[in-house]
């Protein structure tokens, strides 16, 4: 299998179209939890509460998701969630609509129930092609995320006064559209076959848990979690941050779609730098690159500051990520694949709830500069650590 075999793959391509559509509705999502969430809450320290819902509620979906798709199909899944996001769109209206926080909570916990089917489209990408190609199908998978990442704060910007005279119902009107064109593509895409759950299966679920136990599954599972948690950790409170420091909504929805975009600009080439130096060199370079981002943060609330910051921390996410699930894809085989999957996307989900529920009252109560520098100490542990545990047992 060549680079261009991939590229013409129908379902590579169905998928690619799916996760490009669906992933629109992730920059909107991110820039309304935070907008919406300081119009409605009763206090400020809880304005990124419904983003915080919204991570928590994928990282309860994560590992069901797994399981449902290992029965009914990846197609099924993706599709389910594409439904979830919908409704969670529909209900974000009624919220605004009746001017209720808790509705709006209810309807983030639905599109991020949604959000965890489709973190599966990388591992989707993996099993449509041949083993020596998967790296630069999972980069390439995610690279499609860079088209929404321009596309979807473009529909903020142009949906959210589209319902005038209450703010942000059309962006969430707009994220319920996504959610239903996505679909579409799905129709196309025929994954390998699914096999069979058997009771055997069930009973052998427990044992497979054992494989969380080899160092490189866990070596997997924590670069994600760093990077992943980090990433949510300095970018939830990002929107307020800039507002407190009186910059527009369009300006932070700006910043935002920049972040976004160096998530997954690297990924056209991430694939290729992991199949040339390794998985676990690339995963290094990117938490040092997310130190390098935090400590921009901190340096200063210009625009500059914010615009450079973000954008070095997204292109910090990608490699770390990006080269953690391939470790993890290859660390695991076949039978452990939806046990192993599932319990990684939730405890990068879970690390991405604590972090998002903690951003906001890290911001609300030591201000932007505290929380980056933060962000920079607790990757700069997570770097060293492994390191003097290895020196620590040689001796």
């Amino acid at each position: 299998m060549s680079l261009f075999s991939i590229l013409t793959n129908r379902n590579f391509a169905g998928l690619f179209a799916a996760n490009t559509i669906l992933g629109a509705a992730f920059p909107i999502q991110l820039v309304l939890g935070g907008l919406a969430g300081l119009m409605l809450s009763p206090d400020p320290a809880f304005a990124t509460l419904p983003s915080s819902v919204q991570t928590l509620a994928a990282m309860l979906a994560a590992a069901p998701f797994s399981l449902l798709m290992q029965r009914v199909g990846r197609t099924a899944g993706f599709a389910l969630g594409g439904v979830l996001t919908a409704l969670g769109g529909i209900a974000a209206i009624e919220a605004l609509s009746s001017g209720t926080f808790a509705l709006l909570c209810a309807a983030h916990f639905l599109m991020g129930a949604g959000w965890a089917s489709f973190q599966y489209f990388r591992f989707a990408a993996g099993e449509v092609v041949g083993k020596q190609w998967r790296p630069v199908a999972i980069s390439l998978m995610l690279s499609s995320l860079l088209i929404a990442a321009i596309v979807g704060p473009q529909v903020f910007i142009a949906a959210k006064d589209a319902l005038y005279p209450i703010p942000f119902v059309g962006a969430y009107a707009a994220v319920s559209v996504i959610g239903v064109i996505g679909l579409v593509p799905l129709a196309f895409v025929r994954m390998p076959a699914v096999k069979a759950v058997t009771s055997a299966t069930r009973r052998t679920r427990l044992g497979m848990l054992a494989a969380l136990r080899r160092p490189a599954i866990k070596r997997a599972v924590g670069i994600a979690a760093v990077a992943q948690g980090i990433m949510v950790f300095l970018m939830i409170p990002t929107p307020i941050a800039m507002v407190s420091c009186g910059f527009g909504d369009a300006e932070a929805s700006d910043v935002i779609r920049w972040h976004i975009v160096a998530m997954f600009a690297p990924s056209f080439f991430t694939g290729f730098l992991i199949k040339r130096f390794g998985a676990e060199t690339i995963a290094t370079v990117g938490l040092a690159t997310i130190i390098a981002s935090a400590i921009g943060a901190a340096l200063g609330i210009t625009a500059m500051h914010f615009y450079g910051a973000l954008i070095v921390l997204g292109i910090g996410w990608n490699f770390a990520f990006i080269a953690a699930t391939t470790m993890l894809d290859a660390a695991v085989t076949s039978e452990e694949r939806a046990v192993v999957q599932g319990i990684n996307d939730t405890l990068v989900a879970l690390v991405s709830t604590v972090s998002a529920f903690s951003a906001g009252f890290a911001f609300a109560y030591f201000g932007w500069t505290v929380l980056a520098l933060m962000s920079a100490g607790l990757v700069a542990v997570a770097l060293v650590a492994p390191v003097l545990l290895r020196l620590r047992s040689a001796y």
